[in-house]
Formats: structure tokens, sequence, C-alpha cells
């Protein structure tokens, strides 16, 4: 329930700050006394879009706040899962507005994105204004009328979950129907490319290998030269640096004997000797081994050319890059090989889905059937003593081709006001204020089944007056002993059933006008009722009036 309000620097309000009583409360003024100010405030609060033009002339910031017990609403989740606190006997709600357009929202001091305000206010506060009343000839709000009712928050929970599955499966269905088309349509191509590459037969490192073997095929001459022409410098008869090295090792050795150093050098000249002897025949190996093979050169050639060929048609530089390729073409076309099996499989997932889904379906549906007839007998008794005596109204229920969101079920509400005419669409038949009332019923019906937020009903007494709106004012203020409703009201029959009464009016300064609003006192309220009943001179009949009225408003 709404705690307190507090504005300050909007519109024509300087500062506002009102405690609120739980149960049924009545509010009254003067035409443009400012009750629609109040009412636009507390719409603010409650997450709607504002700009600049609602902070009061002069001023740079405004500010709203409403305190809230939330500690019926079951609210907890909301509040984890956007990270807020959870006060449940003084949840704040804050809007400060700036008269550069921008604005801020924070709820228990933590700020949030007007879409977290706008959401958690439509779970405290459910403003009722003639624009509301449009409602009815909703159908997705007729339907949520005869769930409440019908009590299926569980079922339709379970549904709602199975329908999203559903819905996914076949996202998922229709999603892999089509890459398998598009893929097979590829098939051909895709095999092309892999046949092309299994053939090539490649292996990790031949590309470099080839390429050291193209260069040495085509340098083979003067490879062979250069061999030769070491193998002479090492190993020559005259002039060979092996030879040489013997004579070395051969004089130092003569040496031995007498200059202690020449070990030393021996031993070098002798290691020297050895890997110069090994090295002079592994070039002689080497020198024969290079020959110039026109035919391997050739197969060189045409081998690299197919590399280069296949690595420029798929834009890559390397073998493994090929190799690569190669894996993934086999994979798409493994992959296409299972389409069908995968295809298959999804399949049944999506028809056991379905058919589970149509079951749950069934049975929130004859929960529907079995209430709808219930809930036109019941609001049909509501609506007569409203001024509407010959009222019919009745719920068709039309069953869908396909399941949706809500079930498989069409909801309308049809209605006639008079005796020999035919039901029709709510919507197309009621004028505004049969629509008023029966909004005020089936919101009176459906508080008995679930927690409703705070009402507030502003003017909904529009064109009614006398006994029916005395009977409105018993509608609302039995509503009140279930939840906290507010009546925005003209009609003194309906004030006079308030458990509280607050009076909105205008006070005139040096500089301006302003808006105030004030809980009155048993003797002002009096004078308020009577002021309603009469206008604005009091008499004796008017007070006496309406302390009758209060008295008998009071339950």
């Amino acid at each position: 329930m709404l705690n307190s309000l507090f504005i300050q620097n909007f519109v024509l309000i300087d500062n506002l700050d009102i405690r609120f009583d739980k149960g049924f409360s009545v509010i009254t003024g003067e035409t443009g006394a400012g009750k629609s100010i109040i009412l636009g405030a507390l719409s603010l609060v409650l997450g709607q879009r504002a700009d600049g033009k609602s902070i009061k002339k002069g001023s740079d910031k405004c500010v709203i706040e409403a305190t809230f017990d939330i500690s019926k609403y079951q609210l907890e989740l909301f509040f984890l899962e956007n990270d807020l606190e959870y006060d449940a006997q003084g949840c704040i709600l804050r809007r400060e507005l700036f008269s550069s357009g921008k604005s801020r929202a924070f709820v228990n001091d933590s700020p949030v994105s007007l879409s977290i305000l706008k959401e958690l206010g439509t779970r405290l506060i459910d403003i009722h204004s003639q624009h509301q009343n449009l409602l009815l000839g909703d159908n997705h709000f007729q339907l949520r009328v005869v769930d409440v009712m019908a009590e299926n928050e569980i079922l339709l929970i379970l549904y709602k979950k199975e329908y999203s599955r559903y819905q996914s499966l076949k996202r998922e269905l229709k999603e892999l129907q089509q890459k398998a088309a598009q893929t097979k349509q590829e098939e051909d191509y895709i095999r092309f490319q892999l046949d092309q590459l299994t053939e090539a037969a490649l292996t990790a490192d031949e590309q470099i290998l080839l390429e050291q073997e193209q260069e040495t095929l085509s340098h083979a001459e003067e490879i062979k030269g250069s061999l030769y022409k070491v193998s002479q410098l090492l190993n020559g008869e005259e002039l060979g640096s092996i030879q040489l090295i013997k004579e070395a090792l051969s004089t130092i050795e003569n040496l031995e004997r007498y200059y202690s150093k020449a070990k030393e050098i021996a031993d070098r000249l002798r290691s020297a000797y050895i890997d110069l002897n090994d090295l002079a025949s592994e070039t002689e190996i080497l020198k024969d081994d290079i020959e110039y093979n026109p035919e391997r050169m050739e197969w060189v050639n045409e081998r690299l050319n197919t590399i280069y060929s296949l690595e420029q048609k798929h834009h890559v530089s390397t073998i493994a890059e090929l190799l690569a390729l190669q894996d993934n073409y086999q994979k798409q076309l493994d992959e296409i090989g299972s389409f069908d099996e995968q295809i298959a499989e999804l399949t049944q997932l999506v028809t056991a889905s379905y058919q589970e889904l149509l079951q749950q379906a069934a049975v929130i549906s004859a929960q529907r059937k079995a209430i709808s007839e219930k809930i036109a007998d019941q609001l049909t008794q509501m609506v007569i003593p409203l001024g509407m005596p010959n009222v019919r109204f009745r719920i068709d229920i039309v069953s869908k081709e396909e399941p949706d969101n809500d079930g498989m079920d069409d909801i309308c509400f049809m209605f006639s006001a008079n005796k020999n005419s035919e039901l029709q669409p709510v919507a197309e038949t009621a004028s505004g204020g049969e629509i008023s009332r029966l909004m005020l019923c089936i919101k009176a019906m459906i508080a008995g089944f679930t927690a409703l937020p705070t009402i507030i009903f502003d003017e909904i007494d529009t064109g009614v007056s006398g006994d029916i709106a005395d009977k409105m004012g018993n509608i609302m203020q039995d509503l009140g002993t279930k939840m906290q409703v507010f009546a925005i009201t003209h009609l003194p029959q309906i004030a006079a059933k308030g458990s509280a009464h607050y009076y909105v009016y205008k006070e005139d300064t040096e500089e301006r006008t302003l808006t105030r609003i004030k809980q009155l006192t048993e003797e002002e309220r009096v004078n308020e009722v009577a002021r309603m009943l009469s206008g604005a001179s009091l008499t004796k009949a008017s007070l006496a009036n309406a302390k009758d009225l209060l008295r008998k408003g009071r339950k």
C-alpha cells in the first residue's frame, strides 16, 4: 500500500508531504484544484516519462518520493533479480527531474532505469482512469480476468515454460533444415574441393623440402664443381691441406723429446688431421652424389606448381593451412551426412513438445470454461443494481487453430444493456459509463483471488449519480477491505463512504497560486460533503444531509 507521498517543485506544488491510510480513501476538491497534478506526480514516480515543463516555474529541480508497504506483494525475487535492497515495510521510489530535461530514478536510494521503475510501479499502483476503461475491450485483459478467477496461475507458468521450449525447438529445427538445405546445395562444391586436396596427398613439411631440393637441382653443376674444389684443397697430392698438416704433425713429433710443449701442439694437429680427413671423405661422397637429374627436376617443379596452385586458389600460403581446409571440408561432408538423422531426432522432440502443449492447454481451457459461466452470473448480479436492470453478459471461448503464449483460447466478453438487443463484444456496444461500472465490478471480483496493488479510481463515477453512485461507493468500500483503494470523486454519496477523506485545494500567495492537499477532520469532512451536496453556500439542510450520508457511509 501507499504509505506517503512527497512532492517538491512540481507544476503548482511547492512542497507537499502527505500520509495515507489503508482501506478506502476518497479525494475531493473543486474542478481545477490540482487533483490531476497530484495524480500526474504519482504517475511520474511510477515510471511515466516527463519533461522539463513538469518543474515548477523558477525551480531547477523537482523531487517526487513515494513510500510503500510491499510486504504482501511477494516482490523479493524482483528486487533480487535487479540487485536492489528489499525493504518490505519501507520501499521508497524517488524521481528527480531537472530543468535541463534530464531525470533520475531511485528505488531504496539505488539508481535504476526508468523501465525498472515502471515495471515495479505497475505492481504497486493501478491508476484506473477513463482511459483504462478501454482495456475492457482488449481480449488479453479479458483473458487475464478469466485466468485470475480460474486460479490458473500455476498452470499458466508451466504452460508458458513448455510453450517457450516448443518455440525454441521449432526455431532450432527450422535453422537446422535451412542449414541442411543450404549445405546440401554446396555439397558437390565441397566434395570437389575435398577430392582435389585429398588427391594431392599433401604432407606437412613437403613444400619446404621440395623448395630446398629445387634449389639444389637448379645449381647442381655449380655445387658439384665447388665440392670438387674443396676436395682438392683438402686432399690434393701436392697442395692439399691434409698433406700439409700431416707433414707439420711429423715435424712437431720430432721435437717431443726435448721440447715439452711439442706434445700439446702434436695432439691438436693430430685432431685437426682426423677432422679434415673425415671432412674430405664426406665431401668426396657428396660430390659423387650430386648429379643434374632433369627428370627429377621436372617432377619437383610440377609438384611445387600443384602446391602453389592450391595455395593460390584457397588464398593461403602454407601446406598446413591447406591441410586444415581439407579437415574442414571433411567435417562439412560428415555433417551433411548426419543432417537427416539430426532433423529426425529434433522433429520427434518438436512433436512431443507440441503434444504436451496441447494437453496442458486443454486443462487450462477446461478451467476457463468452468469458471466463465460463474463469472458472467456474478458480474451480472453486481452490475444490475448499478442502473442496468436488463444487462446480459456472456463470455465466449473459441479454440484457436494453434497454441500461443496464452493457450488455445480466444476470449470475448459479450454484453447487452437492453432486454431485446443481441449480445455483442463489449468494446462495440457498451457506453463509457457502462464500461466504467463493468470495470469496477470486475476489479472488485478479482480482488478476492489475487493480491492486487493499490488502486486509484480517477472519476470512475462520471455520468452516474444518486442511488447508482451510492452502490458504486459500496463496491469500492467493500474492495477497500481487501486492499488500499482511492477514489477521486465529485459525488457526495461516494465521498461519504471513505474511511479517510483528503481534500485538494488551491492557495493563493502574493507570488503564485499553489496546490495543497490535506486530510480532513470529521468537522471539515461534514462541511466538504455538504458543499458537494449544495454548492458553495452551506445550509443547515445540506449539513444535516452530509452528516446523515457520513453516518450511513460507515460500516
